[in-house]
């Protein structure tokens, strides 16, 4: 057995460059003749780490050379398995193999559900709260907790001193371990980091045995693992071994390093692993805790005295080590000269909100890449941050590639998958419908143009309020579209034999068979594409573990459940680049930039809540619990984010970027930034980047736009000459240009996907039913059923129909009982939604008249149904609502097929609440000024100030030369179709102020 010889540790310093400072020093210590660093094995904590060092020695190397081994002990946050150093294949029966994590997610599941019962939540709810779990067991496991330390005595007093909330959740998780375990035991698997350090135990008793004559060099590694804390005990113990740690600060006084606390090594057994008033947040806390764990002094570290290309003033550590003082020691800041609180090389970027931080970030980038050979990362945990400044550099045609990656559900493939998750959810909403059918991966190939054409014709027939959930209302459009495409038919057969089997469920579903359904209808839609780039490739890993793991547990779902449940595994799946873009443009979340290093680094999204991120509880056992167990608690994440902005700031250059607002408001800066600032004190102004900030704001300033006129568009004769609908008068009248737009421009709005049900639409609905009720004789007590057979065969959501049918109800009862009335009195309905038309001035005046009726005395009666208020006496005496009086005057000209006689009536029959009596709905009302009215137009003068109004309109704007003035007159309400054609909000305010 070797005996135990004085570790060999050493310290990178801050401004030195990890990797270029560590290759840098060994190449001449490790280079052999012949096979040279061949024989070096380096193990390194992450592939991202492998990289970077592998990168440096191309660097240095100076010319061709054999690469050292490089086995990676697996970064928990990367969720990596070990190299192949420490898991061979065959492991040996005395490690057992680790459970698969997916299976692991869904089987907390169910025991969650089993634990919970009624107070479980919904399955995306549930799987959230599983996968927390799995994490939180994950963490005990790593500081090598069992079950049995759990249900101590000592933690049972604990537990039972929480809130009752607490008390419940820790029994929750106490008996899902439980069964969890016993479930593992029988299985013969371990949890994945249980198994991880069963590996480093069984590495470093090896080692520890039987000294390898290799050497090997641990780097770069920061875990504090117990099991991984021992194992680089070992390593440092070797005869040729070595350990070597990044930023541990050597320079830092004694009595500072004791203010940090006793970080795993409490003085006495009672106390537990972490005091209170451990200093947690420290960047330099997780390396004492490291070096508590491996039983080796500070004092026992040796700087690396090599330095890497890219490195700072030595000053700048020391900067470093004052900045990150704890705050009983940061007093002496007001003491320290100048020279030790001046970062030199750094500077300090404050921007208004996050578009104009990434605008400023891309800019330092453009002019950082001036300089040759000049490489610039920039480091941000905030991807939605990383992803504009990606965006923004496209305008100098620099592509950068985001190393940190984007979740698999932002990704092309990934919407794929969802939206066909949304349409099993919604029974084929038209919104993931559409979105499906003209996404960019399905019919890429030949035959797309088609593909698309035939998908917009299809979505015209979708707009307005949601149909019923299934296929049949979907059919009844597509049927309609192949009136006027024949090809339309075999499109929409093609589309519905993908969508039939998603939507194709009971109430539960099985998740395997669901994903096996979605994959199905997603290679119909998109064929190879679907699984051909890193997206593909990550999303076709996903399913397969997924689907394995579903089928063996059984997962069950709701259907609306599933595209919660997807995006949230697909967000936990990251998807890397598989190679870099521009060759010296890097960006990088926290844990991708360790130990990387560039001439000038760009920390970005220093915001509280952002970097360092909030400390997130867990969500079953409480704070109290964990650091009794000896589980460095949320604080420990603030430790670590401080160590990697430590890190960052030993570049040669560094810009500190935050914002003082994002999306939601006014955010806090990181209190890294606080620090900075405090500490250079009347320093900090010097240290100011602001030349990059005014050229963001002014980047996008253009000059400034000549007012835009009130549009007044004049036509030529041959445009005027329109036909002129008896609803556009008012329009014409009110505010010309809108008239204009339609009429002459013939510009349609269109409805949106899934609309609220609009007046337009409510109106629709009754005119058809009053129409085909009429047309069946009007018969009493049958309107009702009418309207129910109806409402049943309209293209609307079943939930809009049943919240309107109430009050329809109520209107329609009152419409049959007015009908009876007036059949009492000799009046009868002549025709119902009759087309009609006259020649006035030559210009063809047509419209629709919703309801004719002849009177006792032969004369007639115009009637217009109104779904809300009609229009009042005034609007219609000042010439603003015509449609009574235009479809009068074609009435009286015969316009109206099977009608004659002069109308007299010109009656509203109003379905909304009555004015008279706020309990009935329905109302009729004549805007004629007759008795106490004191609005309207007189009854014997209807027809003539009607004609009047018409022929002067027509005189003006389409037999004239008058301009189609827009919002002629403002204070009209009505139509606001074409407000941003006309650009209103551009002119409006100079208009009501007199310009």
């Amino acid at each position: 057995m070797a005996e135990r010889r004085a570790p060999h540790v050493y310290s990178i310093a801050a401004h030195r460059g990890f990797a270029d400072a560590l290759v840098a020093g060994l190449i001449p210590r490790y280079a052999e003749p012949e096979l040279g660093l061949a024989r070096l094995t380096l193990l390194l904590p992450s592939r991202r780490a492998e990289r970077i060092v592998t990168e440096a020695f191309v660097r240095l190397s100076g010319g061709g050379m054999l690469l050292p081994r490089m086995a990676m002990v697996g970064d928990l946050d990367l969720d990596e398995t070990l190299g192949p150093l420490l898991d061979p294949l065959g492991a040996g029966s005395d490690v057992p193999p680790a459970a698969d994590p997916a299976r692991r997610w869904l089987r907390l599941a169910e025991l969650l559900r089993a634990a919970m019962g009624d107070q479980a939540p919904k399955a995306p709810g549930l799987l959230r709260l599983a996968f927390e779990t799995g994490r939180t067991i994950d963490r005990l496991a790593v500081e090598g907790i069992e079950f049995a330390d759990l249900v101590e005595e000592r933690i049972a007093g604990i537990v039972g001193a929480q809130a009752q909330h607490w008390i419940d959740s820790t029994r929750t998780f106490a008996t899902v371990l439980a069964h969890w375990q016993a479930e593992l035991a029988s299985r013969g698997e371990v949890d994945p980091p249980v198994r991880r350090n069963l590996l480093f135990e069984r590495a470093a008793r090896r080692w520890h045995e039987e000294p390898p004559a290799q050497p090997i060099v641990a780097a770069g590694v920061t875990s504090a693992s117990p099991a991984l804390a021992r194992l680089l005990r070992v390593v440092a113990g070797l005869p040729n071994g070595a350990v070597i740690l990044p930023d541990l600060d050597l320079s830092l006084g004694d009595d500072v390093w004791d203010m940090l606390g006793t970080a795993g090594a409490p003085l006495s057994d009672r106390e537990v692993p972490f005091g209170d008033r451990d200093a947690a947040t420290h960047p330099q806390y997780h390396l004492k805790l490291l070096l508590n764990r491996m039983g080796v002094r500070r004092d026992e570290v040796d700087p690396w005295h090599r330095a890497g290309l890219a490195a700072a003033p030595p000053e700048r550590s020391r900067a470093i080590s004052n900045l990150f003082l704890p705050p009983q020691a940061s007093a002496s800041w007001v003491d320290l000269p100048a020279a030790q609180r001046r970062l030199s090389g750094v500077r300090l970027m404050e921007s208004a909100h996050p578009g104009e931080e990434a605008q400023a970030v891309a800019i330092l980038i453009r002019e950082a890449l001036e300089q040759p050979e000049r490489r610039v990362a920039l480091v941000t945990p905030d991807r939605g941050l990383a992803g504009r400044v990606v965006a923004h550099l496209r305008r100098w045609n620099i592509e950068a590639d985001d190393t940190a990656g984007r979740p698999l559900s932002q990704t092309a493939v990934g919407r794929v998958l969802l939206l066909l998750a949304e349409l099993v959810a919604t029974a084929a909403s038209p919104v993931p419908l559409l979105a499906l059918l003209v996404h960019p991966l399905v019919r890429s190939g030949e035959g797309r143009a088609e593909w698309l054409e035939h998908a917009r014709r299809f979505d015209l027939q979708l707009r307005g309020p949601r149909p019923a959930p299934g296929l049949e209302p979907l059919r009844k459009a597509a049927e309609k579209l192949a009136k006027a495409d024949p090809g339309a038919a075999e499109w929409w057969a093609e589309c519905e034999a993908v969508i039939a089997p998603l939507l194709d469920w009971d109430e539960q579903l099985g998740l395997a068979l669901a994903l096996d359904r979605l994959v199905a209808a997603g290679e119909a839609l998109c064929g190879a594409d679907l699984w051909r780039d890193a997206d593909g490739r990550a999303l076709a890993a996903m399913i397969e573990e997924l689907r394995g793991a579903a089928g063996d547990v059984g997962t069950q779902l709701a259907p609306q459940d599933l595209p919660g449940v997807l995006r949230d595994a697909m967000d936990r799946v990251a998807v890397r680049p598989p190679w870099g873009k521009h060759p010296r443009v890097a960006i990088y979340g926290l844990l991708e930039a360790r130990m990387s290093r560039a001439d000038l680094v760009i920390c970005a999204g220093l915001a509280e809540g952002t970097w360092p991120a909030s400390p997130s509880p867990e969500p079953l056992l409480p704070p109290a619990v964990l650091r009794a167990l000896g589980v460095p608690g949320g604080e420990f994440r603030i430790g670590l984010a401080a160590h990697d902005l430590a890190g960052a700031l030993g570049a040669p250059e560094v810009v500190l970027s935050w914002a003082l607002r994002d999306e939601g408001g006014p955010v806090i800066p990181s209190r890294f930034v606080l620090r900075v600032e405090a500490m250079l004190g009347e320093l900090a102004d010097g240290h100011r980047e602001k030349n990059a900030v005014s050229l963001a704001r002014e980047i996008d300033r253009a000059s400034a736009a000549p007012p835009y006129p009130r549009p007044a568009p004049r036509p030529s004769p041959a445009q005027r000459d329109v036909a002129l609908a008896v609803t556009a008068l008012d329009r014409l009248r009110g505010d010309p240009f809108q008239f204009y737009a339609s009429a002459v421009l013939r510009l349609r709005s269109l409805d949106a996907l899934d609309a609220d049900p609009t007046a337009a639409w409510k109106g629709e609905v009754v005119h058809k039913v009053l129409d085909r009720w009429h047309r069946a004789g009007g018969r009493a007590g049958e309107l009702l059923a009418l309207a129910a057979e109806e409402l049943a065969e309209m293209r609307a959501h079943p939930l809009v129909r049943s919240l309107w049918w109430p009050r329809l109800q109520r209107a329609l009862e009152w419409i049959d009982t007015q009908i009876a009335e007036q059949r009492g009195e000799g009046r009868e309905v002549l025709k119902t939604e009759i087309k009609g038309e006259m020649d006035y001035l030559g210009v063809k005046v047509h419209g629709r008249a919703d309801r004719i009726d002849r009177l006792g005395d032969g004369s007639l009666a115009v009637v217009d149904y109104k779904t809300g208020a009609p229009p009042s006496g005034k609007m219609v005496e000042n010439g603003f609502a015509l449609q009574l009086g235009t479809i009068g005057l074609i009435a009286a000209e015969g316009g109206f097929e099977g009608v004659a006689g002069e109308p007299t009536r010109f009656e509203y029959w109003s379905l909304a609440k009555s004015k008279a009596d706020r309990e009935q709905f329905g109302e009729i009302s004549e805007p004629v000024k007759e008795g106490k009215k004191k609005s309207g137009i007189p009854r014997e003068e209807f027809l003539s100030r009607t004609e009047e109004y018409l022929r002067q309109a027509i005189l003006d704007y389409i037999k004239g030369d008058v301009p189609f003035v827009a919002r002629l007159n403002p204070d009209l309400g009505g139509y606001n179709d074409y407000d941003q054609l006309m650009r209103l909000d551009e002119w409006q305010a100079r208009q009501e102020q007199g310009e």
